[in-house]
């Protein structure tokens, strides 16, 4: 969020590549304001609430010493309280062996309230300092009782394998369900011997998994001609496995990625599409991606439609998960905690044909409706119109 909304500044990623992106980033930072990082966040969460969205995490870099971009987002994260739950990771965007003092900046980015230990291993120098990069970061925090969110192998290369690391590291110190890997894009490209030893690994661990399919599909491949790889994380194997998978939208307008709403359900459209999960179960295990899962990873209680939950919901104008996707749903209404934060009036067109209906609302007839899988119960079930 330190970044969201600075499409343009100092200029436009021009290759659309991760690394330019990285590099334009670094440009950007001897100019940035906290006024400036506050006016584009705080812009950013009204267009967050606006999308049904109540809960964030967002990373924020601490490379630089001045810790401009903590000071920024905690000053918003305060500001936000009363109507968003914003968690931020403290994250070495430059790397934490890679850049200066990185330690000693996370670690006072961790004292002034910053809530999550981040990480990027596969841009350190060596495969050697990525691995030791995990090891101290998750050290960090154990010692200091902390959940772990880390860029973990973002990258089309399948020999980078930190993930394998996070999840050792995550047994050792006794993280279990605490620790998220964010993007893993090189298991896309790993031999299947392998992954079927990893993702084990990973269940075992209670490490859950974040892809972020706009920006995956974006962002990986750059390197191939034809076929190309699609890059997004073994989204249906790992939740086979029983692991918890949610998707993040990970950039809007910045300088990784120029387009971008905050639309969790534009993600869940792609995320599907991408991993060909077009059964009725594929497509509420998506839907379940931008809902359920990511409350899960996030830790946050009282979610749900159940008795004693917080009575945070958004009503969709759908019928199902599957339609809600397709349409990518009007949120009627927007309700934390039983009041009304945002309100969108319904879809519907004006015809003027002749012999035809008046109107059209893109909505299928309850006779055409698919019949319903049979859904376990649970929290964040029942939230359609």
């Amino acid at each position: 969020m330190d970044a969201t909304l600075s499409y343009g500044l100092p200029r436009i990623n021009a290759s659309g590549t991760l690394l330019e992106g990285i590099a334009l980033w670094g440009e950007l930072k001897p100019h940035l304001t906290q006024e400036a990082l506050v006016e584009r966040a705080l812009a950013y969460c009204d267009w967050a609430v606006a999308r049904g969205l109540l809960a964030i995490r967002s990373h924020v870099d601490i490379c630089d010493e001045r810790l401009l971009a903590v000071e920024a987002l905690l000053h918003v994260k305060e500001r936000v309280k009363p109507w968003l739950d914003l968690q931020l990771v403290a994250f070495p965007q430059d790397g934490l062996l890679r850049s200066p003092n990185a330690q000693a900046q996370l670690e006072r980015a961790l004292d002034l309230g910053v809530d999550v230990v981040g990480g990027i291993p596969h841009f350190e120098r060596t495969m050697a300092d990525g691995a030791l990069s995990v090891r101290l970061l998750c050290e960090t925090a154990a010692r200091r009782g902390l959940r772990v969110d880390m860029h973990c192998d973002e990258t089309d290369d399948p020999l980078s394998r930190h993930i394998e690391t996070l999840a050792f590291e995550t047994q050792r110190l006794g993280l279990q369900g605490r620790v998220n890997g964010s993007h893993l894009t090189s298991m896309h490209s790993m031999d299947n011997y392998y992954v079927s030893k990893l993702i084990p690994l990973m269940r075992e661990a209670g490490v859950s998994a974040v892809a972020n399919p706009l920006i995956n599909i974006t962002i990986q491949g750059r390197h191939d001609t034809y076929p190309k790889r699609r890059g997004m994380t073994r989204v249906p194997e790992l939740l086979a496995a029983g692991i918890t998978v949610g998707f993040g939208h990970d950039c809007v307008l910045d300088p990784w990625y120029s387009l971008g709403s905050g639309d969790m359900l534009e993600v869940a459209s792609m995320g599907l599409h991408v991993a060909q999960m077009t059964s009725q179960a594929g497509m509420r295990a998506c839907f379940d991606a931008v809902t359920v899962n990511p409350a899960r990873i996030l830790g946050l209680e009282g979610y749900g439609l159940e008795p004693g939950c917080r009575a945070d919901f958004v009503l969709l104008q759908a019928r199902s998960p599957a339609e809600a996707i397709r349409l990518r749903a009007q949120r009627l209404l927007v309700v934390r905690g039983g009041r009304v934060l945002a309100r969108t009036p319904r879809v519907e067109a004006a015809l003027a044909l002749p012999g035809r209906p008046a109107s059209v609302d893109f909505l299928l007839s309850a006779r055409d409706m698919p019949p319903a899988p049979p859904q376990a119960a649970g929290p964040g079930r029942g939230l359609l119109e």
